[in-house]
């Protein structure tokens, strides 16, 4: 423990942690955050919290890793009781630069502090009273012209992934997990990942394009292992998200179109569908109106009809 600047300091592993203005306060802090016996660490929660991510996306789970471990560096010597409120702030102004990942990091911890709580690891959750921070809403739409142009670069694979992305509507996660058995007559059902636990499905409905991309789907796949999915990789396999991510980025840099995320095609549908008087919520599977706005990329202006004089305006001089 070091005074320094009217104040004293816990430096451990040349990280200073500031424990109070006065001693004995200081020796409280202390002794609150590493009690007699207590080694402390949050290693234990973080790995019991991860085993516990079944059913997710592939892609979620990825995310959820990456936070997990900023989580583990940041608060490796912390016991899930010994996590305040200011040590969470504090964490998070580390981050400010990325909101995004900030706020995803919070989320994280939270899930996991709320884990702590119900097995009495901690009193209270100290992610709670600290907001997140505001981020700034997505707002980029792919242009017709600029999926053609990404279509036009992409491999015939990434072209049917890409179709089939935009003609449902659904994430891309889901799009990649069609099995051959969720089409029929009707359509294609969909068990959305991110829904999974209360049940909810949709089945999108069949068109005539929907028809053709199917049928290109299984041409493509004639001479490859015999699969289960509509769109596998070559051995019949699920397509990995991370393969199409990389596909779609060259396509775009060869096509020339910036700032556009694989992710954007869903709003582009949902964005169309609205336009084109389609039922934009009930496509995304969204449970209120709200949700379905964020994705909604193009705005209809209000219409608002205009007062009349009667006839009585009088001519301009």
């Amino acid at each position: 423990m070091y005074h320094k600047h009217g104040a004293y300091w816990l430096v451990r592993k040349g990280k200073w942690l500031r424990l109070g203005d006065n001693l004995p306060q200081s020796m409280l802090e202390y002794a609150r955050r590493y009690p007699a016996g207590e080694s402390g660490g949050m290693d234990p929660l973080i790995d019991r919290w991860l085993s516990q991510l079944e059913g997710l996306a592939d892609n979620t789970v990825a995310q959820y890793k990456v936070a997990a471990n900023k989580i583990r560096a940041a608060f490796r010597e912390f016991s899930p009781g010994q996590i305040l409120p200011t040590d969470v702030a504090q964490w998070m102004d580390h981050m400010r630069d990325n909101p995004n990942m900030a706020n995803r990091c919070r989320s994280v911890l939270k899930l996991m502090m709320d884990l702590a709580v119900r097995h009495g690891e901690a009193s209270s959750n100290p992610v709670v009273s600290i907001p997140p921070f505001k981020e700034k809403k997505r707002d980029r739409y792919i242009t017709d012209s600029e999926y053609a142009a990404i279509r036009d670069q992409a491999p015939s694979w990434l072209q049917l992934v890409m179709d089939a992305c935009y003609l449902t509507g659904q994430r891309i996660g889901d799009v990649l997990g069609v099995k051959l058995s969720d089409i029929s007559d009707e359509g294609i059902l969909f068990a959305p990942q991110k829904t999974q636990k209360n049940g909810k499905r949709i089945l999108v409905q069949m068109t005539s394009e929907l028809a053709q991309l199917i049928e290109d789907g299984k041409r493509m796949a004639q001479g490859n292992v015999r699969s289960i999915y509509l769109l596998p990789a070559r051995g019949g396999k699920k397509r990995d998200y991370r393969t199409v991510r990389d596909s779609w980025e060259k396509a775009c840099e060869l096509a020339g179109v910036a700032d556009a995320h694989l992710h954007d095609l869903r709003a582009k549908s949902l964005t169309d569908a609205e336009h084109q008087g389609l039922n934009a919520q009930l496509l995304g599977g969204h449970a209120s109106r709200q949700m379905t706005e964020r994705y909604i990329r193009i705005k209809k202006p209000d219409v608002a009809a205009s007062p009349t004089l009667g006839g009585k305006r009088p001519k301009s001089a």
